[in-house]
């Protein structure tokens, strides 16, 4: 059975980087469409109508390990691509304008399932938090810490009453509370963000990677990262945190993604 499954993810993964099949989508879903990404075969499909993205490897790593960019795909690929050259996959699902929120982790538990079942990707995943991102990738790891091999967060939105809370006429802050179904009297008591729930994922003891600007005034490391790690060390969770000093929100990532991959390699659990 092993075998059989084996040869069957390797021939459906050579014809869709040919094009010759439409691949594994659902009734209804758009055809899967294969392009180059930074030298590597990306394909595009749809899982459950939102763009969805995975970019193979030239030679799967054993255990066929991959990273989840949960928002910003592209955006300072330096650590995916050189995962790429390790075996690793690299997968995106578009939840955009849903923050983390019920909705947004429903839409990546399918995405999860249709990978982990049509690729063969490892059950385990390591999940890429940027910016906004923060909140899908804490959440998901909440709700199924089990599912989760490491979580890599950069400069990540870990409350969002810091982000886009103080910006109370921003749209991004009116589709963030219709998103949690919150209003802004109702915002004060929600306790359904990743700083609220930390002790879920620490029990689990999932290793965490925070890389954050010091000087960040858009998602300020103190109202984020720095609370996580204070609460994760104290639960006895496993968290490394490597601030820019005098860097702002931007740039992401680091210029050699070395550090990143190297903890990645050494501690998440496939």
């Amino acid at each position: 059975m092993m075998l059989f499954q084996t040869l069957r993810i390797g021939i459906l993964t050579a014809l869709l980087a040919t094009g010759l099949v439409r691949g594994a989508v659902q009734p209804g879903e758009s055809a899967v469409k294969t392009t180059e990404w930074n030298g590597y075969t990306r394909i595009d499909f749809a899982v459950a109508g939102r763009p969805a993205v995975l970019v193979a490897p030239k030679s799967a790593a054993a255990g066929r390990p991959w990273i989840w960019r949960t928002e910003f795909f592209g955006h300072e690929p330096q650590a995916d691509v050189a995962l790429l050259a390790r075996g690793w996959h690299v997968a995106y699902l578009d939840a955009k304008n849903l923050y983390g929120a019920p909705k947004a982790i429903a839409l990546l538990e399918t995405f999860h399932a249709h990978v982990t079942k049509e690729f063969g990707l490892a059950q385990r995943v390591v999940l890429e938090g940027f910016s906004r991102g923060g909140l899908y990738a804490f959440n998901f790891a909440v709700a199924h810490p089990s599912w989760v091999a490491a979580l890599y967060l950069d400069a990540p939105v870990l409350d969002i009453r810091s982000w886009p809370g103080k910006k109370p006429e921003s749209k991004e802050w009116r589709e963030c509370l219709a998103a949690y179904g919150l209003t802004a009297e109702t915002v004060a008591g929600f306790t359904g963000g990743p700083l609220d729930n930390v002790a879920a994922v620490a029990k689990a003891r999932v290793p965490i990677l925070s890389v954050c600007g010091g000087a960040d005034k858009t998602v300020p490391l103190a109202e984020n990262t720095a609370l996580l790690e204070k609460r994760y060390r104290e639960l006895g969770g496993p968290i490394e945190v490597i601030v820019k000093d005098g860097v702002d929100h931007h740039p992401h990532s680091l210029k050699d993604p070395a550090p990143i991959v190297a903890f990645l390699v050494k501690h998440a659990r496939f």
